[in-house]
C-alpha cells in the first residue's frame, strides 16, 4: 500500500512539474468568442519582438478583409520567436474578435536569402523630460497647427490612420481617446488643461476632409466646437515622419501609406515628454489618473 502511495505521489509531482513547465514555456492565446472571425494570413516577417509579443509581417491580401500591407500582429506563442527572422515566410490564422485580434497556429517555413540581415528603420525613443521639438501639421479643418498651439496645456498624442482594419490598433487608440475626451468634458479641473492630438500616418489618403469625417465619428458631436479639445492632423511625409521618429515610431512604406507600430505620448504643458504608452495595452482610466498626477505637479 505504501509503495503504491509513493508511486502515486511521485506521478502526481511529475505531472504537476510538467504542467508548470508547459505553462511557463508558452503563453496561451486568448479564448475566442463564438462570433470571432478567422482568416488565413501569409507573408514575410519584417521584425519580431518577443517581449511585446508582436511580429510585423508584410502579408499578402486577405480576401474579404484586408489588402496586402505591412503591419504588426499580436502573436503569443513564445516558441516561434526563435524562428521569426527577417525574411522568414510565415503562415498563420488571424483571429478577429470584437476589439481584439491575434495570430494562432503559426508555421514558419523558410527564409528568403535576399532579405536576411535587412534592417528595418527604427527610431530612438525619447526619455521623460526631453523637450519635444516643434512640428508643423495640418488639422481636420485644413489649418496649420504646431506644438506651440498647445502651449500651457498637456497634450495626449497618438498615431492612427483612418483605413486601419485591425480593431485593437488604430480603432482602439481612437476609442480610448473618445473615452478620455468625454471624461475630460466632465472634469472641471482638467477640461481646459488637456488637448488630444491624433496624427495620421497615411497622408496620401487622410486629407483634412477624411480626417474630419473620421473624427466626427469618434467625437460623436456636430456642435461647432466639436474639435475644440481634439485635433486630427496629418502633413507631408516628411512632416509626419519628423513627429513619428522623435517618439520612437517604426515605419514601413507600403504603397501610399506609412505603416506603423503604436505609440501614445503625454506631453507636459511646458512641451516635454511626460510619459510614453507603448502598444495597445494601456487603459484610458489609468491615463486619466496620470493626467491628474501631472496636473498636481504644477
Amino acid at each position: 500500500m505504501r509503495s503504491n502511495q509513493f508511486i502515486y505521489f511521485i506521478c502526481l509531482f511529475f505531472l504537476s512539474f510538467c504542467l508548470a513547465f508547459a505553462g511557463c514555456s508558452k503563453t496561451e492565446s486568448p479564448k475566442a468568442s463564438d462570433g470571432a472571425k478567422r482568416f488565413e494570413l501569409k507573408g514575410k516577417v519584417v521584425s519580431a519582438d518577443k517581449a511585446e509579443h508582436k511580429v510585423t509581417i508584410a502579408h499578402e491580401e486577405i480576401p474579404g478583409y484586408m489588402e496586402a500591407m505591412t503591419m504588426p500582429f499580436t502573436l503569443l506563442e513564445d516558441w516561434v520567436y526563435s524562428e521569426l527572422k527577417p525574411g522568414a515566410l510565415i503562415q498563420a490564422t488571424l483571429v478577429v474578435d470584437q476589439n481584439r485580434s491575434w495570430l494562432e497556429n503559426p508555421t514558419v517555413t523558410t527564409v528568403d536569402p535576399n532579405l536576411v540581415g535587412k534592417e528595418v528603420e527604427t527610431s530612438v525613443e525619447p526619455k521623460v523630460g526631453d523637450a519635444v521639438p516643434d512640428f508643423s501639421l495640418t488639422n481636420q479643418d485644413g489649418k496649420k497647427i504646431s506644438l506651440k498651439k498647445y502651449a500651457g496645456r498637456t497634450v495626449l498624442l497618438t498615431f492612427i490612420y483612418t483605413r486601419c482594419p485591425m480593431p485593437d490598433q488604430c480603432p482602439l487608440m481612437s476609442t480610448n481617446f473618445t473615452f478620455i475626451n468625454q471624461e475630460l468634458a466632465a472634469n472641471a479641473a482638467l477640461k481646459d488643461k488637456v488637448s488630444l492630438l491624433s496624427v495620421s500616418v497615411d497622408p496620401g489618403y487622410d486629407k483634412p476632409k477624411v480626417l474630419r469625417e473620421y473624427g466626427l465619428k469618434y467625437i460623436n458631436s456636430t456642435k461647432p466646437d466639436a474639435f475644440a479639445r481634439w485635433d486630427f492632423a496629418t502633413g507631408s511625409n516628411d512632416e509626419v515622419k519628423k513627429v513619428g521618429q522623435f517618439f520612437g515610431l517604426n515605419y514601413w512604406p507600403e504603397k501610399d501609406q506609412v505603416i506603423h507600430n503604436l505609440r501614445t505620448v503625454m506631453i507636459s504643458a511646458d512641451g516635454k515628454v511626460a510619459k510614453t504608452y507603448r502598444g495597445n495595452e494601456w487603459k484610458p482610466d489609468q491615463m486619466l489618473k496620470d493626467l491628474e498626477a501631472q496636473a498636481a505637479t504644477k
